[in-house]
């Protein structure tokens, strides 16, 4: 006879950077779904991507990011499989597709602003793929400490740019941009593109603003993948394939063709349903809570907690981000004696707080204080980093 197993669970304080947390009570409402989806007796995973249950999960999906996000009409929601790294090709190929039936037979360029590991290798992919790539900013030499004003970045050939991209939240490395280009640096026709991974829904935004949102939901709203586009409707069209060979542009893989999924209503191929419904249900609940107003306040409430812990400890914790205005607001990084690093990983699991360690190629640790991981939480941990400093320094 198997254990009893039950659909609670303790609250966990959990950090981890993706996958990451999502709230208990949306994953025993998906687990119920799993089993017997709306009394038709198939779980969520088991009906076609294209039957009318799976349509209507994917349609109340868009219609709640639209409604948190505030999506004009002017832009498409739609989902693919993947996630940031199938972005990463996805948008580059699709983009400069666009631009060449905006500006027939033209091939154009995209500029990358490199200010973390997630945005250097979307950079380093699109040049993999034989795109012309200029890169406007790199940080990389002060190890992405800082972003520098968008006067000091290189200016944009606007005759010939496509796009200008930019991961608005460095997951490795605790960045954030806090604002968005104005017309002052961005050249009317060049498009704003936006990884937003590990901050979608995190705060407002003005999707007006931008060409191209992308987002994997597994770092801050969802599970493993699914990958969320909001793009303007412009920007979907394309030439057709003889068309795109004649100009010796490269034609984009049909599972990330953006003009295919959209007519599909993002059902082209078989989307990842179970992790759409997830996604829908973590929205609804947003909604419920009071919206993007709401979890604003509440995300920046802890992040000012956590950052005023470790900086009340300057000879102990260090913040790799120089400078506070561009602290990421969900990842939060930080150091300490690296003979003590072991330490702090086990005495922080032992008070039930886990998935601090920091990404691989950084070491140090990493609290990512995602919009699930409740404000309680951070509270435990900013006692905790307080006990530690106070105990070892």
């Amino acid at each position: 006879m198997s254990e009893f197993k039950t659909l609670d669970r303790e609250e966990p304080n959990y950090f981890g950077a993706g996958p990451a947390l999502l709230p208990t009570s949306v994953l025993q409402e998906a687990a119920y779904d799993l089993i017997n989806y709306e009394q038709q007796g198939l779980g969520i995973g088991e009906i076609s991507h294209r039957s009318k249950p799976a349509i209507k999960v994917i349609d109340e999906t868009k219609a709640n990011l639209a409604k948190v996000l505030n999506i004009p009409d002017t832009h498409e929601v739609f989902f693919m499989q993947g996630g940031g790294t199938s972005g990463f090709s996805s948008i580059v190929y699709n983009l400069i597709a666009n631009y060449a039936k905006r500006h027939p037979g033209k091939v154009g360029k995209a500029a990358y602003a490199v200010t973390g590991s997630w945005s250097k290798k979307s950079a380093e992919e699109a040049v993999r793929l034989g795109f012309d790539v200029d890169i406007v900013v790199n940080t990389k030499a002060n190890k992405f400490d800082d972003i520098p004003p968008y006067s000091e970045w290189k200016a944009i050939d606007k005759e010939n740019t496509a796009y200008l991209y930019v991961c608005d939240n460095e997951t490795v490395n605790g960045n954030e941009f806090k604002d968005i280009p104005t017309s002052e640096y961005l050249p009317e026709g060049v498009e704003l593109v936006a990884d937003m991974s590990s901050n979608i829904l995190s705060k407002k935004v003005d999707v007006s603003k931008y060409g191209v949102i992308m987002a994997g939901a597994q770092k801050n709203i969802g599970l493993a993948g699914l990958t969320i586009y909001i793009v303007k409707k412009s920007l979907i069209e394309q030439p057709t394939d003889d068309e795109l060979k004649s100009y010796g542009i490269p034609r984009v893989p049909i599972a990330f063709h953006f003009p295919s999924v959209v007519a599909n209503n993002s059902a082209y191929n078989t989307i990842p349903i179970f992790t759409c419904h997830i996604l829908k249900l973590v929205t609804a609940r947003l909604i419920e809570k009071g919206g993007i107003e709401y979890i604003q306040k509440v995300n920046e409430e802890k992040a000012q907690l956590l950052y005023a812990a470790l900086t009340k400890y300057p000879n102990f914790y260090k913040l790799p981000i120089v400078n506070p205005k561009v602290r990421s607001n969900m990842n939060v990084v930080f150091t300490l004696p690296k003979d003590l690093e072991d330490k702090f990983i086990q005495e922080a699991t032992a008070k039930n707080l886990t998935g601090l360690k920091g990404h691989r190629s950084v070491g140090g640790m990493r609290a990512s204080i995602y919009n699930a991981v409740t404000l309680e939480s951070v509270q435990l941990l900013v006692a905790f980093v307080t006990e530690f400093a106070e105990a070892n320094q």
